[in-house]
């Protein structure tokens, strides 16, 4: 396995053994999901130089994430099938609530700058929310009924709700 470029790069004997199949069927399936048009080949296979056991070297194809994704939604195997499962679960997560974490890696802080970058967001989201309460108060304001001096529009108008 190696990783570049924020992705994962495995040959077709690595997904062979990490999806419990023989390396034709894995091949069978890449080619077809490119026959597919589900991925771009282009964009998704790299030639990485390879040292064989007979200390020659070798223009070796591996395939990034994306390939990797696509072979175990295809493979039937039993690690096929966890490899399902645990996706169907982050995916239902993330439409779910709109996200999905790896909790152990960001307490981890192996995760890199990702947790910076999803501190950044969060900061990001909770400006967003405090802009869109501020044009609620303006639309409370403007309002017919509205009475600066009652209790409840001293309440909904308190700075500390807001922050």
């Amino acid at each position: 396995m190696k990783l570049q470029d924020e992705t994962v790069w495995l040959t077709h004997g690595q997904m062979a053994e990490l999806f419990q199949k023989d390396k034709r069927t894995v091949s069978e399936h890449i080619l077809n999901i490119f026959k597919e048009g589900e991925l771009d080949e282009g964009s998704v296979v790299r030639k990485f130089r390879r040292t064989a056991s007979d200390d020659k070297n070798y223009m070796t194809n591996v395939y990034d994430l994306d390939v990797i994704i696509s072979v175990g939604y295809r493979v039937k195997s039993q690690r096929g099938t966890q490899f399902r499962i645990w996706a169907t679960q982050h995916l239902k997560e993330y439409l779910i609530k709109g996200f999905a974490m790896d909790d152990e890696r960001l307490k981890l802080r192996a995760g890199g700058n990702y947790f910076d970058e999803l501190l950044a967001r969060i900061r990001d989201i909770r400006s967003s929310e405090k802009i869109f309460w501020r044009k609620i108060l303006d639309v409370y304001s403007t309002s017919i009924d509205y009475t600066p001096n009652i209790q409840d529009s001293q309440l909904f108008f308190n700075e500390d709700f807001f922050e």
